[in-house]
C-alpha cells in the first residue's frame, strides 16, 4: 500500500479544502520521505488522527477523542469558523491491489455540525467509481488492508516512543499488535472455538438437571467474560486517561519552575540566606573600620614614607661625611705646615694647597646640606619595619577583606534577583494548587488502573475455576454418554493448542529478536554496547546482553538510547509482518542527542518503509538534518504546515520552514 493524497476540508484548523500530495516520488525518482514542517499546535498531530480517523471511522484511536462519544467528538473536529450545514471532510487517497490488479481507494468521510444518526458518511471510490458494497463492508475490508490491531506500528508519535522507551513491558495496545502479527490471535480464537464446540456436546450429553447446571455454569462465565472485556476497555481508557494526567502534571510542574514557584516554596530559606550573609558582610565591614583605624590609612602616602626614609638614610649619612671633615682639614693644616717646613718651592706648594681645597669641596658641600628630617637611627629602623613588613601585610589584608565583601555582595544581589522572580503569594497558592491536583489526579487514576487489574486477575481465576467445575462435571457426570471421547479429545486439543501456540511464539520471537538486534546496533553509535536483544515470551519484555553474555540493565541506557531500542522494536515489528505500509512518525526525535539523531536520521528514516511521512518541528529536523536527507536523496516533496495564531487557523504550503 502507498498513500497518495490527504484532503482535509473544515478540519481541524485547516480551514477551507487543502489537499498535500503524500506520492514518494520526484522528477521521476523514488524518495521515500514526505516531510510535514510545523510548529507545536499547529496541526501536526491533526494530520494523523485524520489518517486514523479515515481508516477506522468510529474505531479510531485519535489523540484528542478522550471518552467523547463518535458524534462529539465529530463535532469537536469541525473548524471553529464553520458556518450552517457547511461539510466537514477528509479524503484519504491510496494504492492497493483488488482482485489482484493495482486500484486507487480514495476513502471519503464528511460529516456537519449535526451528523445523521450521530455519525459520519463513508464513501469508498475505487479509481472513479463508487463501490458500494465495498463500502458498506469497509470495517470488515480494512482489516486485510491495514489491520486497526497493527496500525500503531506504522502510524506513531515521539510519545508513543517515549512511553514505550520508560517502560519494562510493552503497554497492552502494543502486545495486542504482536500477537496480531506472531498470528497468536488465531490460536487464542481456535481455543474458544473448541469451548463453544465442547459446551454443544455437554448439552447434547446432559440430562435436563444437568443441562440446566450446565448452562448456569457457561451463562456465569459469559458474564464474566463480558466483564472482563469491560474491564479491559475500563483499563484500556484509564491508561489513557493516564497518560493523559502526565502531560498535565508536567504542564502544571513546568509552570510551576518557569513561573517562580521552586522559588517562592524557598522563600524563607532564601530570606535566612541572605539574613546571614548579610551579618557576614556586616561583620567584614567592621573588619575593614578597624583596619582603617590602624596603619592602613598610611598606605595612601606609602611614596612619601619611602621618600622621608631615603632621606633619612642620607641625612644620616650626611652626619657622618661631617665628623670626618673636621679631622681631614686638621690634616690638611698640619700637612701645609710640615711642607712649609720642608721649604717647598712656593709653585708646588700652591699646587698641592689647590688640590687639597678641590678634594674637600665635597665635604664643605655636604656639611651646608640643609637638614630636614633630622631622624636618629632608632626612628628610620621603626619606618623601614613599617614600610616592608607590617604595612604591606595590612594591604593585603584589606584586599582580601574588600574582594570578600565584593563576593558577598554579590551573593546577596543573586539571591535578593531571585525573590524578585518569585511568584507572588497568591501566584504561589495557585500554583501549587495545580501542581498538587494534577499529582492527585495522576495518583488516583494509577490506583484505579490497579484496582482494575487486580478485577481483571479476580475474574481471570473465577474463570479458570468455573472452567475446571465444568472438566469435573463433565467427567464425573457425562462419563456414561457415549460421545464423552469428543469431549475428552477436545482437552487434548486445546493443550496441544498450547503447545503450539507457545512453539509458534518462540519461532516468531526468534525471528523478532534477530531482527530488533540488528536494528538497534544499527542505530546506536556505540555498537559495542549490546550483543543480542531478548523477548519474554509472556510479557514481551526487552532484555539487552552485552558480547560477554552480561545482562546490561536498561537503566543504564540513556534517554536517547532507550528511544532508539524503542524504535528499532517498532521497525522489527513492521518488517516481520510482511506488509507493505506506509510509515506516519509524528515528532520523531524527541530528546535524542545529535549524535543519536544523526543516526536515526541516516540509518532509519530514509529505511524505514517505501513511504515514511515525517511530521517534525524546525528544531528536530533543522538545516542540518534537512541537509543530510537531502545528500541521500531521501525527500521526495516537503510542506509547512504554517500556522495563523490570529485566526487560529493552518494553512498548508509547499516548501519547508526555511524554503517559503
Amino acid at each position: 500500500m502507498r498513500f497518495r493524497e490527504l484532503v482535509l476540508e473544515n478540519f481541524g484548523p485547516y480551514r477551507g479544502r487543502q489537499a498535500i500530495d503524500l506520492s514518494p516520488e520526484n522528477a521521476g525518482e523514488h524518495r521515500p520521505i514526505i516531510l510535514l514542517g510545523g510548529m507545536n499546535g499547529g496541526g501536526k498531530t491533526t494530520l494523523m488522527d485524520a489518517i486514523r480517523l479515515a481508516f477506522y471511522g468510529q474505531r479510531a484511536q485519535c489523540s484528542t477523542r478522550g471518552n467523547l462519544s463518535y458524534q462529539k467528538f465529530l463535532e469537536q473536529c469541525i473548524n471553529r469558523d464553520v458556518k450552517g450545514t457547511e461539510e466537514t471532510k477528509i479524503e484519504l487517497a491510496f494504492d492497493h491491489i483488488k482482485d489482484s490488479k493495482p486500484v486507487v481507494f480514495r476513502i471519503r468521510r464528511r460529516w456537519t455540525k449535526k451528523p445523521k444518526n450521530g455519525k459520519d458518511s463513508l464513501e469508498i471510490i475505487t479509481d472513479t467509481w463508487l463501490d458500494e458494497t465495498i463500502t458498506k463492508t469497509w470495517d470488515e475490508r480494512v482489516e486485510y488492508i491495514l489491520p486497526l490491531g497493527i496500525s500503531n506500528l506504522f502510524l506513531f508519535d515521539g510519545e508513543q516512543v517515549k512511553e514505550l522507551a520508560e517502560l519494562e513491558s510493552p503497554p497492552p495496545q502494543v502486545v495486542e499488535a504482536i500477537q496480531s502479527l506472531l498470528g497468536l490471535e488465531l490460536a487464542e480464537r481456535l481455543s474458544a472455538d473448541l469451548d463453544i464446540l465442547a459446551s454443544r456436546k455437554r448439552k447434547e450429553l446432559a440430562t435436563q438437571k444437568e443441562l440446566r447446571d450446565l448452562e448456569e455454569l457457561e451463562n456465569r462465565i459469559v458474564q464474566l467474560r463480558t466483564q472482563k472485556q469491560q474491564f479491559i476497555e475500563d483499563e484500556d481508557d484509564l491508561g489513557v486517561k493516564i497518560r493523559a494526567a502526565e502531560r498535565q502534571y508536567d504542564r502544571a510542574d513546568q509552570k510551576f519552575l518557569t513561573e517562580g514557584g521552586a522559588i517562592a516554596s524557598q522563600r524563607s530559606k532564601i530570606n535566612r540566606n541572605i539574613i546571614k550573609l548579610k551579618e557576614e558582610l556586616e561583620q567584614e565591614r567592621i573588619n575593614l573600620r578597624d583596619r582603617a583605624a590602624n596603619i592602613l590609612p598610611i598606605s595612601l602616602i606609602f611614596p612619601l614614607l619611602n621618600g622621608a626614609r631615603e632621606i633619612g638614610e642620607k641625612e644620616l649619612e650626611n652626619s657622618s661625611v661631617n665628623v670626618t671633615k673636621e679631622a681631614i682639614l686638621e690634616r690638611d693644616k698640619r700637612l701645609l705646615t710640615y711642607l712649609k717646613k720642608l721649604s717647598l718651592n712656593p709653585d708646588k706648594l700652591g699646587q698641592i694647597k689647590a688640590f687639597l681645597e678641590r678634594e674637600n669641596q665635597v665635604f664643605i658641600k655636604t656639611s651646608q646640606n640643609q637638614k630636614y628630617l633630622d631622624a636618629d637611627r632608632e626612628t628610620l629602623n621603626v619606618l623601614e619595619l613599617l614600610l616592608r613588613d607590617r604595612l604591606p601585610e595590612q594591604i593585603k589584608c584589606a584586599g582580601k577583606d574588600c574582594e570578600r565583601v565584593r563576593e558577598l555582595e554579590e551573593k546577596i544581589l543573586s539571591l535578593e534577583r531571585q525573590l524578585q522572580t518569585a511568584a507572588s503569594p497568591e501566584t504561589y497558592t495557585k500554583l501549587e494548587n495545580d501542581r498538587n491536583i494534577a499529582k492527585k489526579s495522576l495518583i488516583q487514576l494509577k490506583a484505579e488502573l490497579t484496582a482494575k487489574s487486580r478485577q481483571i486477575s479476580e475474574i481471570e481465576e473465577k474463570i479458570d475455576n468455573i472452567k475446571k467445575d465444568l472438566e469435573i462435571y463433565s467427567h464425573e457426570t457425562l462419563d456414561r454418554k457415549n460421545k464423552e471421547h469428543i469431549i475428552q479429545s477436545i482437552a487434548k486439543v486445546k493443550q496441544t493448542l498450547k503447545l503450539f501456540r507457545e512453539k509458534l511464539t518462540l519461532k516468531k520471537l526468534n525471528k523478532l529478536e534477530v531482527e530488533v538486534t540488528q536494528y538497534f546496533r544499527h542505530l546506536l553509535h556505540k555498537s559495542d554496547l549490546v550483543h543480542t536483544v531478548t523477548i519474554d515470551t509472556e510479557s514481551f519484555k526487552l532484555s539487552l546482553y552485552d558480547p560477554q553474555g552480561q545482562e546490561v540493565p536498561k537503566h543504564r541506557l540513556s534517554a536517547g538510547e532507550k528511544q532508539l531500542l524503542a524504535i528499532a522494536f517498532l521497525w522489527g515489528l513492521a518488517k516481520i509482518s510482511g506488509r507493505n505500509l506506509p510509515i506516519a512518525i509524528d515528532t520523531p526525535l524527541g530528546r535524542l542527542d545529535s549524535s543519536h539523531r544523526a543516526n536515526l536520521v541516516e540509518r532509519y528514516f530514509p529505511y524505514a518503509s517505501s513511504q515514511v511521512i515525517l511530521l517534525s518541528t524546525d528544531t528536530e529536523i533543522g538545516t542540518t538534518e534537512y541537509d543530510r536527507l537531502q545528500a541521500q536523496d531521501a525527500i521526495a516533496r516537503s510542506y509547512h504546515l504554517k500556522y495563523n495564531p490570529q485566526l487560529g487557523q493552518t494553512a498548508i504550503e509547499d516548501g519547508y520552514f526555511w524554503q517559503e
